[in-house]
């Protein structure tokens, strides 16, 4: 049997058009999150997405995702939101609740408003880990921003 190339390649084509896109990024772990901006943007280009087409909003920490991305939601603005954010496990308890806290509220903005988040928060459990996900090839913002891009195409065509 032979194996697909790679299953998450994007689905998407010329109907990303015009797309208006937000990406919100926590500022700690930057050395981390500032690499999958990188990737995220580098990949909005390649489709074709304006630089004057991306909002992009910083918060303190992935904890503040959800907000941001729930204000940016609101506006109605953006037809896709890429989350992006780095939490490395300590030694409490903390680092839990805190990704399940990010991750249940972007859910719910997704939900709540009919709209595409990008999952792009990486919860690791060290540094290489996070590193080895924020990389040239392998780039969870990148793949963040694919799959916002394929879901925009996706309600467009449900739309029609």
């Amino acid at each position: 049997m032979k194996a697909e190339k790679n299953p998450a390649a994007p689905h998407y084509n010329a109907d990303i058009q015009n797309a208006r896109v937000g990406i919100v990024a926590s500022r700690f772990n930057g050395f981390i999150v500032d690499r999958l901006v990188d990737g995220a943007r580098a990949t909005l280009q390649e489709q074709g997405i304006r630089d004057n087409a991306v909002v992009f909003l910083q918060v303190p920490g992935a904890f503040e995702l959800p907000v941001a991305v729930k204000k940016l939601a609101d506006e109605g603005n953006c037809e896709g939101i890429i989350a992006l954010g780095a939490v490395i496990r300590g030694e409490t308890a903390h680092f839990d609740y805190i990704c399940s806290g990010v991750t249940n509220g972007l859910m719910r903005v997704s939900l709540d408003h009919g709209l595409p988040v990008g999952f792009g928060l990486l919860t690791v459990d060290n540094e290489a880990q996070a590193l080895a996900r924020a990389g040239e090839e392998d780039n969870k913002g990148r793949d963040a921003a694919q799959a916002v891009l394929e879901m925009i195409s996706l309600l467009r065509r449900v739309r029609q």
